[in-house]
C-alpha cells in the first residue's frame, strides 16, 4: 500500500520504518520540511532511505492508508492540515491517545467517558474511515510483538467499516500480532483510550514500557 504517517515521533518513526520493510510505499507527513530536516530526523533518515518527507497535505494526497501518530492534541489540526478532501474515503489508522499535561505526569485524558477522541475525529472527518488501533501499547510493541511472549498479547480494533478494519487488522498481523481483537463501532475507542491511565502506571511500577495485556478467553 501507499501509507501516509502522519507525525515524526517515535510512533511516527517506528510506523514508517516497519510498513517500509514489509514492502510498503511510506511518506512521512510534517508540518515543515525544511525544520524537520534540520532537527534530529536527518540522522534517522540516513537510516531509513526508503521512507520520504512531506508537509502533510502532500504526503495524504497519494495515500491509500493514514496513520495519525500525532499526540492527541495535535491530532485534529494535523488532520485540517492533511485536507478533508485529500482523507476522504481513504482508511485512517488513529495510534493517537488524548493525554492532558497541564497538570504535570502521569497526566490525564482530555476526553473521556461518553466521547473519545477516535470519535472526535470520525464526527470531523465523516467521509473518513476511521480505525482506533494500537494505542494500548508502546511503539516498539506496535511494530515487533514477537520480542514480548512471542506475540501472546492483545490489540483491539474499534471502528464504524468493516472493510477498514479488516485492512488495519491485516496490517497488524503482517507487524506479528497474534490476537487482533475487533471491539464494534468507534464508541468502543473510549476503553481502549481509557486504558491509558493504567498503562501508565503499570510503565511507572515495571519501570519498562514493554509489556502488554493479553485477553484469555
Amino acid at each position: 500500500m501507499r501509507i501516509a504517517v502522519l507525525g515524526t515521533g517515535v510512533v511516527g518513526r517506528a510506523i514508517a520504518a516497519r510498513t517500509t520493510e514489509l514492502g510498503h510505499e511510506v511518506v512521512v507527513g510534517t508540518r515543515d520540511v525544511a525544520a524537520t530536516r534540520d532537527a534530529d530526523w536527518g540522522d534517522w533518515a540516513t537510516g531509513h532511505p526508503g521512507v520520504a518527507l512531506a508537509v502533510h497535505a502532500d504526503a495524504t494526497a497519494g495515500a491509500d492508508l493514514v496513520v495519525n501518530a500525532t499526540s492527541g492534541d495535535g491530532s485534529l489540526p494535523t488532520l485540517h492540515a492533511a485536507g478533508a478532501e485529500n482523507l476522504a474515503g481513504k482508511v485512517l489508522l488513529d495510534i493517537a491517545n488524548p493525554l492532558d499535561f497541564s497538570r504535570g505526569f502521569p497526566p490525564t485524558l482530555s476526553v473521556l467517558n461518553d466521547d473519545s477522541l477516535a470519535e472526535r475525529i470520525q464526527r470531523t472527518f465523516p467521509r473518513t474511515r476511521v480505525v482506533k488501533a494500537l494505542n494500548t501499547l508502546t511503539a516498539d510493541l506496535m511494530t515487533h510483538p514477537r520480542q514480548l511472549g512471542g506475540g501472546d498479547h492483545s490489540v483491539f480494533v474499534s471502528g464504524d467499516d468493516a472493510e477498514a478494519k479488516k485492512t488495519v487488522a491485516e496490517l497488524l498481523i503482517s507487524f506479528g500480532h497474534t490476537d487482533v481483537i475487533d471491539l464494534g463501532d468507534i464508541t468502543t475507542a473510549r476503553g481502549t483510550e481509557m486504558l491509558m491511565p493504567i498503562w501508565l502506571r503499570l510503565y511507572g511500577r515495571l519501570g519498562t514500557p514493554l509489556f502488554n495485556v493479553k485477553v484469555v478467553r
